[in-house]
């Protein structure tokens, strides 16, 4: 008994002397959403900055004979050769209907098609800096489409994970524009107060009735033809981040009046600090759990703008390819009610954003570690 005692009272002890952020972790360890998020996340972007290895064909590949390919499932049973160790798919073979006349793929259950881990196959260049021709899965004898093919015949299982390496990185690239704007503006904002801050919240207010469809387009309408893909890509990112501060630098703006006359400030402006100094080291770690929240719960609305932009052809040129240009060839219905399986890119864009959801709610609960 007493050493049951013991040992609560040392998990009591750990408890209250544990820092503001070890129980921040631990609250958001127990947010069984925030960690699915997180998890959901993590392979998303490894699969982004590992998208050449992963992928069995560059996104650029392209079979005119594989054209609108359906998926092709993974199997360990054939009902005639039984249990197989190795994974497989089944061959297509191509039929017409004698009806329509059209094009109908059906599986071959005599051809099977074994799949290779960490198999040789294209040669790629990984990240433009290292050469490399192995990729995570692979086929000796045939094609592997799990995610089918689109209307040139290119892979949409390498395609979409190509496309996730610009998607998800323009949501971090545009929220790090968004975070530094936020800060300075939302910053001399709260601090100062009068006439800075009605000047401050004039030009967000300013900012933000502008239609964004309509101030996109116009935007995207001056990229000058020649630009490569590169440069739309770092222009996308400036777009979306003119109008991504306002929201950040109005919750910094609205923390920093409440803890501007707090004593500790009061403390750091009597001892002779100057203003920028209070400013970025006592006032803005006081509201950096609110930061870390406002920033997860900010990417989602970048990665929705780029794939809107691309969707709509104002964004990611070809041949750079992201989930909004992906989703172009899903414009038609007749299209996706044919071939489905072009919507799969959207489904990876429903994940991300509902995985930055899931944890921003988790740190958001977190950030209150004693409630």
């Amino acid at each position: 008994m007493k050493a049951i005692q013991k040992q609560s009272i040392s998990k009591q002890e750990k408890y209250y002397l544990a820092s503001q952020w070890q129980l921040m972790w631990r609250k958001f360890f127990k947010h069984r959403l925030a960690i699915i998020g997180m998890v959901i996340l993590g392979l998303f972007y490894l699969g982004a900055v590992f998208c050449e290895f992963v992928s069995p064909y560059s996104h650029e590949q392209y079979n005119v004979q594989e054209v609108y390919l359906p998926p092709q499932g993974i199997h360990f049973f054939d009902s005639a050769t039984g249990f197989h160790l190795r994974p497989f798919v089944y061959g297509l073979k191509m039929e017409e209907d004698p009806e329509t006349w059209e094009k109908v793929y059906t599986q071959d259950k005599e051809k099977l098609i074994p799949i290779y881990f960490w198999e040789k196959g294209e040669k790629y260049t990984f990240w433009g800096l290292w050469k490399g021709n192995v990729h995570l899965f692979g086929v000796r004898d045939g094609s592997i489409h799990l995610f089918g093919t689109d209307k040139l015949g290119r892979d949409v299982f390498s395609r979409t994970f190509y496309a996730s390496r610009i998607s998800m990185s323009v949501g971090l690239f545009g929220v790090a524009v968004s975070f530094v704007l936020g800060i300075f503006f939302g910053g001399i904002s709260g601090y100062y107060g009068g006439m800075i801050d009605i000047l401050v919240q004039r030009m967000i207010e300013f900012l933000m009735a502008l239609p964004v469809i309509p101030l996109w387009m116009a935007l995207a309408a001056a990229f000058p033809p020649e630009w490569s893909s590169i440069k739309v890509y770092f222009v996308i990112t400036l777009i979306l981040s003119l109008r991504g501060w306002t929201g950040m630098a109005r919750v910094i703006r609205g923390r920093l009046l409440q803890v501007r006359e707090e004593d500790f400030i009061m403390a750091a402006r009597t001892s002779g600090l100057k203003e920028g100094t209070i400013i970025r080291k006592h006032m803005i770690p006081s509201v950096t759990t609110f930061l870390i929240v406002h920033l997860t719960l900010a990417v989602p609305s970048m990665i929705l703008g780029e794939t809107a932009l691309s969707f709509l052809g104002l964004g990611i040129r070809p041949p750079a390819v992201s989930w909004g240009t992906m989703m172009q060839d899903a414009q038609n219905v007749r299209t996706v009610m044919e071939n489905p399986w072009l919507m799969i890119p959207s489904l990876f864009v429903v994940l991300t954003v509902l995985a930055f959801n899931f944890m921003g709610d988790g740190l958001r609960d977190a950030a209150d570690p004693y409630k």
